[in-house]
């Protein structure tokens, strides 16, 4: 569960015109939520590192962090985040506060060298999905390096939401093997993942078990 204060649907959702801006606000609300530490943050290397947050913000990359720095820029302008940079720091190092009571003592103490960011803990997030090695054990089989190596490469690939429903499809239709996957998702992104596009793949996947390689996912 994430608390989000009712300020926000009353002063500030009435604001916010951009899609991206709202994406970055509500993320940053939602990561912090989720800090232990007594002082919280998140810093621009935090949003990229979550690969499929990133991606609802653009199939590809530079689109994506295109839009998320706008995003951010535009919460920062509106006041909504505040943000911390000295001169000689990356814009990866840049620290943000959710503009709350708290968040604007921390931002001072900061500024002003109260506290040392390096002196405190990163902050640790709760996954709230499960990674894609547990994703595969759980479902397909044991891991060996080579799979490994695969899985990671997919999950460049492809956001995690993807990679689990169709993980899902191959265990209802009982063909638990990274190769029916794959094909699932290398369907979905040449032709997209509407409603008719999942009753396609469905299709394709049973193509795919009947042709020439289908023998060996049938007996496995």
């Amino acid at each position: 569960m994430t608390s989000i204060p009712s300020e926000f649907f009353v002063n500030l959702l009435p604001l916010i015109d951009d899609l991206y801006e709202l994406k970055v606000t509500l993320y940053a609300i939602w990561f912090l939520e989720q800090q232990e530490n007594k002082i919280k943050y998140i810093r621009f290397q935090h949003f990229l590192e979550d690969k499929n947050f990133l991606f609802g913000l653009g199939n590809l990359r530079p689109t994506a962090l295109e839009n998320l720095k706008n995003g951010i820029e535009r919460a920062v302008e509106r006041g909504s985040l505040l943000s911390v940079r000295s001169d000689n720091q990356q814009l990866e190092e840049t620290i943000y506060f959710i503009n709350t009571p708290r968040g604007r003592a921390a931002q001072k103490a900061l500024v002003e060298g109260a506290w040392n960011i390096d002196d405190s803990p990163v902050p640790a997030r709760q996954t709230v999905r499960p990674n894609i090695f547990k994703l595969y054990e759980s479902n397909l089989g044991p891991l060996t390096p080579m799979v490994s190596e695969t899985l990671m490469e997919a999950e460049e690939t492809y956001p995690m939401v993807w990679i689990e429903q169709a993980i899902r499809i191959a265990v209802e239709n009982n063909v638990r093997r990274w190769r029916y996957v794959e094909a699932i998702l290398q369907s979905w992104k040449e032709r997209g993942r509407d409603e008719k596009d999942r009753r396609d793949t469905q299709e394709d996947a049973k193509r795919f078990l009947d042709g020439e390689f289908g023998q060996f996912f049938k007996t496995g």
